[in-house]
């Protein structure tokens, strides 16, 4: 059974990712490593990244760091859920750099979409606090969601009318705090 990613043991993987790297590349940490490093979550059970450019030495390494670290890793990112947000790059602000790798939350608005529209409890949990530390303001998530809104038909899992409903309940009630 693989052990829960507290901070610590993220970085310990950051380092032993990065080590890996034949050449300069960004890696974007989203959801459960997100929440620990800006301090919402103590742990989390998974290490979701996604890799630019992608790099095979990067995904070379992964099955031995699961290993050797513990750790569950998987290769997911927002826009596998739901359509990237134009400028998510340069709204995906540095965590670290670690030799040849920068390392990068990825966009808080493109993560808090994604989870307004899965709708579990952590998710839930996850976009209260982004509200909560100013990760995101209501107005510019709901223009990217309106951004997004003509390309969901890319994705038949998404009903675009209940993913808006999700999102303006999630704005009325992070708007009374």
């Amino acid at each position: 059974m693989r052990k829960v990613v507290d901070r610590a043991r993220l970085q310990d993987f950051m380092k032993a990712l990065s080590a890996q790297a034949k050449v300069e590349g960004r890696v974007y940490l989203t959801g459960g490593a997100t929440a620990v490093l800006s301090g919402w979550r103590t742990s989390t059970i998974d290490i979701d990244l996604k890799f630019v450019p992608e790099q095979d030495s990067l995904f070379r390494a992964i099955p031995k760091l699961k290993e050797s670290l513990q750790l569950n890793i998987e290769l997911a990112s927002p826009d596998d859920f739901i359509p990237p947000l134009k400028g998510w790059q340069e709204r995906s602000p540095l965590v670290a750099q670690e030799g040849r790798i920068a390392f990068h939350n990825y966009d808080f608005y493109a993560q808090a979409l994604s989870k307004i529209e899965r709708g579990h409890e952590r998710d839930v949990g996850d976009v209260d606090e982004m509200f909560k530390r100013h990760l995101v303001e209501p107005e510019a998530l709901r223009r990217s969601f309106d951004e997004i809104e003509p390309r969901l038909y890319r994705y038949p899992a998404i009903d675009p009318g209940a993913f808006r409903r999700a999102l303006d309940e999630a704005i009325a009630k992070n708007a009374r705090k």
